[in-house]
This record gives structure tokens, sequence and C-alpha cells, in this order.
């Protein structure tokens, strides 16, 4: 009897070892327990159904029987869009990171016609390394189950899957002879954990107490068993080549190179593809990761993420990249090997058309997929002759650090997919993806840009926006409606940069107009962005028991404070190149108030406390210095990201409530005295002194242990009326 090609990687798969994974996607139960999740008392007027695929694609059709509303897909994940469309187009009820409305109407909506979608991408991606740390950090499994659902609930059936990895590591470099000594200086802390598997850096924040590691591999067990019991083919890493730092001595005939990613930490160690080593490494590490968390044959490796090569010849790159495709089949003959293209925007001057096209060629066309990372603002297929036949997928990263902003580039988000698969250069375009580098901000930019998922066609955003508004604030209003219309063509028109323009109130203080990467130019008049300020506020009274909309008022009145800082900042600069003491006193102290005020609007939503970040790092902890460890983590991460010398400070800086006044005002606050005493003495300011000074200070603050509030304080719209009665008048004259 001749077996099926399918049947005999089966068998193969199964005689090396692999974890059975059960059929994708076909888990009643799991489906009908996500939705009793979202629908609670209302589950019951719910029947999920599966379905078969069309054409080997994802569909989902929704339609009433009576006084039930029946869901059918060929999975959960399609099921749970099915849902997800009936609560967003017929219950008009919107579920995202800020603020849910599952105000359900009752009785519920019928669907009238039967509704039948079919999904144009075989792939939706969703997470970036970066999301792991700058996000997810410190997440248990109740959130993790959350964000599961609402990927399951917009269609995502890649995710990438990160979490636990490094007891895997942990196993596989002691079978090898290296011990819990040698791997505390190669394990990073928990908020560095990113960088640490992309190989970037060693050690920093760690080290890692083995409690964590147990904890972290027990947490990703459960969150692989949920996303494929809905449908989702998770993407697990695989072998890079960044080895311990005792790698050299144990194997000294090893080719192993250093390099450095150039932002403050010492070199890492790398091994070369092209030593014996490397694939033997690369084998072990899959086969145990595949006996502790199964597979689904999708890995990512990134060798060279932002670590150029050792040379552009590209039969070099060639062969590297053959070997490490090699060390994926070694170890699993079905593997798919996922890569990130950043690399190829982000060192551009190094990876040529000769240089990408090497490096890809290496495997089979249908063994590759390469994400376009950051196609909503420079994509990279459209100059590489679409990855060279490569499988790809278009991805909106849209955030960059966890920065605070309101920003997107809306117009692409609703057009740009859509046109790429109408596209003829387009190549082998097999989904859509999201990776951004942090979560929970700008909710409505991932709602666009998972309406995407089953569409073919670009969205016409006027009557989009008209929706959104409806679905997130559980009714209609004009007033709503002409908000979202002037944040489409204010905050939400984005320019070309490395997410949002960010605001000089989080820089280390200065009297330029850049601190460090905090870039003050805005694609939009600040003044165009206060009417709907007025809107939103003329509003409010109708719409406040929305939760969507308390989030949105706090955060355009937070906006509009965030611009308003950078207009202080540079009348403070210039009444002290006037030597003008008077307006030198009256702009700093109008600049601490409005960090005074924005903090206490801040102080209101959950979203924005700094406190959480810190309590949620530190219940991990089970010993006071575990606790003190992961505490040091996550304020070096959000302030300084490494010693006090690093050039990454303020890279992941956050409009929080406690971190504004405790931290961004504090520093203000000094550099403000500095340049009084200065001014009365006739002395210059020596700001090179100063800014030591601040390292010291800050460092202090990464290691200090105050504590901060975990629950709101005040009421979201009356502050943000007090707010806006406060300065709006002002603004006014201003702009």
């Amino acid at each position: 009897m001749q077996l099926s090609f399918r049947t005999s990687l089966l068998f193969t798969l199964l005689f090396l070892g692999f974890k059975a994974i059960p059929t994708v996607g076909q888990d009643k139960k799991a489906i009908d327990d996500l939705v009793k999740r979202i629908m609670r008392s209302q589950a019951m007027h719910f029947q999920t159904r599966f379905i078969s695929q069309e054409k080997g694609h994802d569909v989902f059709e929704l339609e009433s029987q009576g006084n039930t509303i029946l869901l059918k897909g060929s999975n959960g994940l399609s099921i749970a869009s099915a849902l997800n469309y009936y609560l967003k187009n017929y219950a008009h009820c919107d579920i995202s990171w800020n603020g849910t409305n599952m105000d359900l109407p009752n009785p519920l909506p019928k669907v009238p016609t039967k509704v039948h979608k079919r999904t144009p991408y075989q792939y939706r991606y969703y997470l970036n390394y970066c999301t792991f740390n700058y996000t997810m950090s410190w997440w248990k499994w109740d959130r993790w189950q959350w964000e599961i659902d609402w990927m399951a609930l917009n269609g995502v059936n890649m995710p990438l899957a990160l979490t636990g990895q490094n007891s895997v590591w942990s196993r596989v470099y002691k079978k090898m002879g290296f011990t819990d000594n040698d791997l505390n200086s190669f394990f990073s802390g928990p908020c560095f954990f990113n960088w640490f598997w992309m190989g970037n850096l060693d050690g920093w924040g760690g080290p890692l107490p083995q409690q964590f590691m147990k904890d972290q591999e027990e947490l990703q067990k459960k969150i692989l068993e949920r996303e494929r019991s809905l449908g989702m083919k998770p993407v697990l890493p695989a072998f890079t080549g960044h080895v311990p730092p005792a790698f050299r001595q144990k194997f000294p005939n090893a080719k192993v190179k250093k390099t450095n990613w150039d932002a403050g930490f010492d070199d890492v160690y790398i091994l070369e593809p092209e030593d014996p080593l490397f694939s033997k490494i690369g084998k072990e590490f899959i086969e145990e990761e595949t006996s502790t968390f199964g597979t689904d044959h999708f890995y990512s490796s990134d060798t060279f993420n932002e670590n150029l090569p050792p040379t552009n010849d590209s039969s070099y790159l060639h062969k590297i990249s053959k070997k490490i495709y090699q060390s994926m089949i070694d170890a699993d003959p079905a593997a798919i090997w996922v890569m990130q293209g950043w690399m190829f925007h982000y060192q551009k001057d190094f990876w040529h058309p000769a240089q990408i096209k090497a490096l890809l060629t290496a495997a089979p066309d249908d063994r590759m997929i390469v994400l376009d990372l950051f196609s909503d603002n420079f994509p990279v297929w459209n100059r590489t002759n679409a990855y060279y036949g490569k499988q790809w997928i278009w991805c909106m990263l849209q955030n960059f650090g966890g920065n605070i902003g309101m920003y997107g580039r809306m117009d692409h988000v609703a057009h740009d997919p859509a046109n790429a698969l109408h596209d003829s250069t387009a190549g082998n375009l097999v989904g859509i993806g999201v990776t951004p580098e942090a979560i929970e901000q700008n909710p409505a930019m991932y709602a666009l840009m998972m309406d995407n998922v089953w569409n073919d066609q670009p969205t016409d955003l006027d009557s989009w926006l008209k929706s959104y508004a409806w679905r997130r604030y559980g009714r209609q209003n004009t007033d709503a409606e002409a908000a979202w219309a002037i944040l489409h063509k204010t905050v939400y028109n984005g320019g070309l940069t490395e997410g949002t323009p960010e605001s000089i109130l989080t820089g280390r203080p200065t009297f330029d107009t850049v601190a460090h990467r905090t870039l003050t130019h805005l694609n939009y008049a600040p003044g165009n962005l206060l009417p709907a300020w007025d809107h939103l506020i003329t509003a409010a009274d109708v719409l406040k028991s929305s939760d969507g909309f308390r989030y949105d008022i706090v955060d355009v009145t937070r906006q509009v404070l965030a611009n308003y800082a950078d207009s202080l900042q540079q009348q403070v600069a210039k009444a002290y190149k006037a030597k003008d003491s008077v307006a030198f006193k009256k702009y700093n102290e109008a600049f601490l108030m409005m960090l005074d005020d924005m903090d206490r609007l801040l102080a209101t939503r959950k979203d924005f406390l700094l406190g959480r970040w810190l309590a949620d790092a530190k219940s991990w902890g089970t010993n006071q210095q575990e606790k003190a460890l992961y505490e040091m983590n996550a304020r070096d991460l959000i302030t300084l990201w490494g010693d006090k010398k690093s050039p990454l400070h303020e890279y992941s800086s956050r409009q929080w409530s406690g971190l504004i006044k405790n931290f961004y005002r504090a520093r203000w606050k000094q550099f403000f005295d500095y340049g009084t005493q200065c001014l009365r003495t006739g002395q210059q300011m020596d700001l090179k002194t100063f800014e030591e000074k601040m390292e010291n200070w800050e460092w202090n603050w990464v290691n200090a242990k105050e504590v901060y509030p975990v629950v709101t304080s005040g009421d979201e719209v009356v502050i943000a009326k007090e707010v806006y009665h406060k300065y709006r008048e002002l603004l006014r004259k201003i702009y």
C-alpha cells in the first residue's frame, strides 16, 4: 500500500517524538465556552456549528433561526468571528482593550438575511517580539485568556507564541554541560526577554529566578492549548545562533563571533550557522520545544535582526540561510520558516536586492513566510519583487516602545491591504498581520485593521467611522461622528514616523525641540485637534455611560495637553535665552501645572496607571528579593532602558499617572530650578553636568520602592471637563 505524503509525514513526525496536535479548530467545547465568556447570560441564544473551508480559506456564516442565532465557521476562530460580526453590525457593540461596550439590545436583533464571509487571507498573523515585553511582561492567565478571545473574535489564526521558552533553553544547554552559574549571565530579566531571544543582549535585568521560568512554561502550555483549541497555529521560536558567554570556554574550537547591538550593552555571542554545532543545537532545541509544547510547524528565526552579518557577500548569505533552514527541517521535516522582514527596512543600506534575494532563496518558496513588518509606513514587498516568490504577509506595526500618543495612518490601513491583494506585482501575498511593539492604545486603529480580515475591498472610512462611533459608544451621536471625522484628519493622518510623535514632556529636560528620540513634529496643526475635543465635551453628558467614550475623552484631552506641553517648553526656552526671569518663571510654572493636571486626568483610567504595571510585576515574585528584581525590571524598561548611561532612555516612555508626576515632572522641576538659579546669578547652565546629575537621579528612581495607586481616582468625564474649561480658551489664543 502506497501512503500519501501527508500520511507518511505524520508517521515520520510521530516516530521522531512530536506531540500530536488535535484536528485544528474542531473543539466544540472551546468555542462554546468562548461564546459563554463573551455573551454571559445571553449565550443561550446562540448555537455553533462547524462547516468546511472554501478553497483552503476560512469561512463563517451567520443567520437567525427563530429566536436562535446560528454561528457557523470552519474552525473555532471563524465561529468567533461570526459572533464578532454580529456584535458589531447588529447589536452595535464593541470589544477592545480600552473600553468595551456590551450593552446588548433586548431582545437581541435578528439577522434578516444569511451572512456568508470568506477571508481572502490564508494567514492572519499577530504580535511582535517586542509586544511580549512592552505590554505582556507580567500577564497571567486571566489576561492571556481575554487576549486569545480577542484574537479569535478578530480572526487571528497565526499568533506568535514566545512565552516559556527559557526553560526549554535551560534544558538544552544543561544537556550540553552548562551549569546554572553559566546561564545566570545569559538569561535576561523578565522585561528584556525579547531582546535576549533576538540575540541583542545577555543577562540584563537578571539573574532570572528558576521559579519564573517554571511558571512561564506552565503559562505557555495553557496559551498554546487554548489557541490551538480555537483553530490557531502558533508560531514557535527556533534557534538563531545566540549562545551563552561561557560557550567559548566549553567549545573553544566553535565558530563564535562577537556582535554588539550598539545600544549600550555588552557584546553577545553568535554561533556561526556554518559550524556543525549550529545544526545540532537547533535540532535539539526544536525537539525539546516540541516535546514540551507540541508544534504546528511554524518557526520564527531572525539571526540578523538589528545585527548585521559579517559580510554582504551574497553567496555567504545564501549559505548561512540554507544552514538555518536545514537546522529546522532536521528536527521537523514539515517546518516552515517565519521571518521578520524588519531588517530589510531598518538596515536598508546593507540589505540591497542581491543580499535579500540570496537570503530568501535558500529555502523553498512554500517553506518560508516573510512578514512585511511595517507595511503601513514603509512596505518592502514593492521594492523586492514581492520577496522573490516567497509567501509574505502585509503587516501594520503602528506602535513603537509602548509610547502613549494618538497616532495611525488610517487611510493606508483602510485601503492598502486590499489594494495589494489585487496588485499583479504582489506575488505570493498569503496573509495580513498586526505586529505592534505594544498594544492597549489607539483601539480604533486595530479595529479598522482587523476589519480587513474578512474583506477583499478597501474600506470606506467615512461610513466605517460612523459605525465605529456607534458601536463604541452604544448609540448614534452627531457630535461623536464629527469628532471622529476630525480625528481621522489629524491624529490618524500620521506621517512616516516610528509611531506616535512623542511629546517633549517625556524627554530628558532640554531647551531643544528634540530630546533623545522624542520628536515634537506633528503631522497636523495642534489647533486642528481642538474641535474634536469640543465635540466630545459637548457629547459627554449623553455618552458618559460608555466605557469606550470615557477612555476616548481622557485620551483626546491627554493628547491636547501633550501638544500644549511642546508649545510651553519652547516658551520656557525662549524666555531663558532672552534672560527674562519673569517669563521663565511664568512658563515653567504653567508647564509644571499642566503636568499636574495631566497626572490627575490619567489617574481616572486603569489604562494609564503606573501602579498597575509595577504591582503586576511584583505579583510574580515568591519572595522579597524576586519582587525587588521584577519591580526594577518594570521601572527600568519604561525609563532608562538599561543602565544610567543607556542611549535607549525614554524609548519606552509612557504618559501614565504616577510616572508623569514622580518622574517626568520631578525631573523637569529640577531643570527649571537650575535655570532659575542661573538666571539669578548670571551663570550659564552647564547642561552636561545637569544631565549627569539626572542620570544618577533616574537610576535611583529605577531602584526605588515607593508604591503607586493600583485603582483609579476621580471621574473621567468630570475631570476632562475641568481641564477643558481651564485650557480651551487659552489654547484658542495660542493656536
